[in-house]
């Protein structure tokens, strides 16, 4: 996606109630981007500002890419005292209000370009890309495509005044295929006055020539179970420079997909800046006559006759051919091929599955984490009861969406890990917090209980969310500000002898006590059987909170007094906070809350004694 070549979220800015729609066009086409509008002029916004040049350059001094659809001057204005290195400066985009012109402000070869012509599309508009290598011959010289790297970019502009001057291009290729240069209407010729190399090895500091290095290696590796990384990365280091290549050439690390699940091989990738990738055993034995050194103890042990010089030679394709073959350390091998083009990592081997459990918090969007957002905008797949998957609205807009019903748990934890291990990143959405009362624990008992070896490869990761409670309690006043617990009142999957048992322990222990599915339909008497175990432990003005759709429309905050509790006043969308012994009501204003404290002023008062 487009979004995915900035590093923070972009913000569309608008001004006036007249951009409101085509902000919100630009929006779904960019999931996860912003719509921040000016107070009193913006009705629809996801966040608001008053004073438009403080937040523009707000946004700008943060690093946030941000297309304002207004006037060029007010984003000129706003950002003039902040310029200062356009290698790190986030990209401005302005937008003419009526949608006619898309102009890229700054940034225009880091991004801001490739969005300028993109929204331009999408809008039917005009591009005023004005950066001289774009207009004139078709190139940028300083934002090579994905996968190229440019070695001495300091000589980038230097290349490109030239060329806007008169000069040719003597053009040198000793790796790879640069047709985005050779497609270009850049002037080359044989006798040019300038170079541009294309090389896979390491070049010296000193050479006059514009380098680029292809996307043309790929890195095999085999290694014991537990190898340190860094004697994988010794190993690597020590054969380029033997055969003078560059890292900057290698486009992932590929390896067997017994290993997709090895610390070591993953901060490998890491440590190069490329993916990892995986073959199974299959596959690298359709590599066997290709390789310089076939081991049958390697085929005893995992089925296919060499890891990492198959693993190389899969990864570069059929045209693919070893120029490190097998390097041994104490326990890892290495290799590397050779593609006679470039190598599209699309198509290169499969990426260890990610699965993404996430809370969502109640719902609204201002409560729900910046990096649970960022793992949904990562996805391919999302997994959840269709309530929650409702309430992300356009930040699912291309995505491959699985609703399921409230009681599919066991189903929406199960397609989650199948559909992760298969290489594609997956998010389960969970309301409020994933590892409350929610989806998270599942997902580690079926890992556990099933011992399956496709899910035991996939990497979990649990991103939190603001929990039910933690809603409820914000909401209220201060509630759970002491020592408190959390309790289910359902008896679907723990007896109510078990649940009476807890109800016990909280009252007579004097938690703070937040009942979570305190009734339904089918359940009606446990919130009124709750109630009268704990007026054995309090009294009945104890202060009670019910909290309904906190977040989400119809959003609803009662306050009661344990004696005058009822289950006709909760549902399965309430939560119900009992206080303790300590909770008190407090009327200020207009409005009424409930405290629990903490013993700041007992504290207090013994210092002064």
């Amino acid at each position: 996606m487009i979004q995915s070549i900035f590093s923070n979220k972009l913000v569309i800015v608008i001004l006036t109630a007249r951009s409101g729609d085509l902000a919100r066009t630009l929006s779904a086409a960019l999931p996860g981007s912003e719509i921040h509008g000016k107070i009193g002029r913006i009705q629809n916004a996801d966040k608001f500002f008053q004073n438009t040049v403080e937040h523009i350059r707000y946004l700008f001094e943060a690093g946030r890419p941000i297309i304002g659809i207004c006037a060029t001057g007010i984003l000129i204005r706003a950002v003039g005292a902040s310029l200062n290195d356009k290698r790190t400066e986030p990209p401005i985009i302005a937008i003419s209000e009526n949608g006619r012109s898309v102009v890229p402000l700054l940034g225009g070869h880091h991004g801001a370009n490739k969005l300028a012509t993109h929204l331009s599309n999408l809008i039917g508009a005009h591009p005023a890309i004005t950066t001289a290598g774009d207009t004139v011959f078709g190139i940028a010289l300083d934002d090579p495509p994905s996968g190229w790297k440019i070695a001495n970019p300091e000589k980038a502009k230097f290349f490109m005044a030239e060329l806007l001057i008169g000069e040719k291009i003597n053009l040198e290729i000793e790796a790879g295929n640069p047709m985005w240069l050779t497609d270009s209407e850049a002037p080359f010729s044989p006798n040019g006055s300038i170079s541009i190399k294309v090389t896979e090895k390491i070049v010296n500091p000193g050479e006059d020539a514009l380098i680029f290095h292809p996307p043309v290696f790929a890195l095999g590796i085999g290694c014991e179970r537990n190898t340190d990384a860094d004697e994988i990365i010794e190993l690597i280091d020590k054969a380029l420079d033997l055969n003078c290549f560059t890292k900057e050439s290698i486009v992932c690390v590929a390896s067997i997909d017994l290993k997709m699940d090895e610390e070591a091989i993953h901060l490998v990738a890491s440590h190069l800046g490329v993916p990892a990738r995986f073959f199974s055993a299959e596959t690298l034995n359709l590599q066997t006559s290709r390789l310089v050194n076939p081991s049958e103890i390697v085929f005893k042990e995992v089925g296919c006759y060499g890891v990492s010089e198959g693993a190389a030679l899969a990864a570069s394709g059929i045209n693919g051919e070893l120029v490190i073959e097998k390097q041994k350390s104490r326990r890892a091998t290495i290799a590397l091929a050779k593609s006679d083009s470039n190598i599209n990592i699309d198509f290169c081997g499969q990426s260890r599955g990610r699965l993404n459990i996430v809370g969502i918090g109640p719902g609204n969007s201002e409560w729900r984490t910046p990096s649970v957002t960022d793992a949904i905008i990562r996805s391919s797949d999302v997994i959840g009861y269709h309530l929650y998957l409702t309430l992300l609205g356009n930040l699912l807009d291309g995505k491959n969406c699985h609703p399921s019903e409230l009681s599919e748990e066991i189903d929406r934890v199960e397609k989650a890990l199948t559909l992760s291990s298969k290489g594609l990143e997956v998010v389960l959405v969970c309301s409020g917090d994933a590892g409350i009362y929610a989806l998270a624990t599942l997902v580690f008992e079926s890992i556990h209980t099933k011992n399956r070896l496709d899910w035991n490869r996939v990497d979990v990761v649990v991103e939190p969310g603001i929990s039910a409670i933690q809603a409820a309690a914000a909401k209220a006043g201060a509630p759970i500000g002491h020592d408190f617990c959390t309790i289910s009142l359902s008896d679907l999957l723990t007896p109510w002898e078990q649940i009476e048992c807890r109800i016990n322990a909280a009252g007579k222990g004097d938690f703070v006590i937040g009942f979570y599915n305190p009734v339904s339909k089918q359940r009606y008497v446990q919130l009124e059987a709750a109630k009268k175990i704990l007026l054995g432990y309090r009294t009945p003005e104890t202060p009670v909170i019910l909290a309904r759709n906190i977040g989400r429309i119809g959003e609803k905050v009662t306050f009661v007094k344990l004696g005058d509790l009822t289950s006709e006043m909760a549902d399965m969308l309430t939560i119900v906070i009992i206080g303790n012994s300590q909770s008190f009501f407090v009327e200020y204003g207009n409005c009424s809350r409930v405290y629990t404290p903490r013993g700041y002023a007992n504290k207090s008062l013994a210092n002064s004694l």
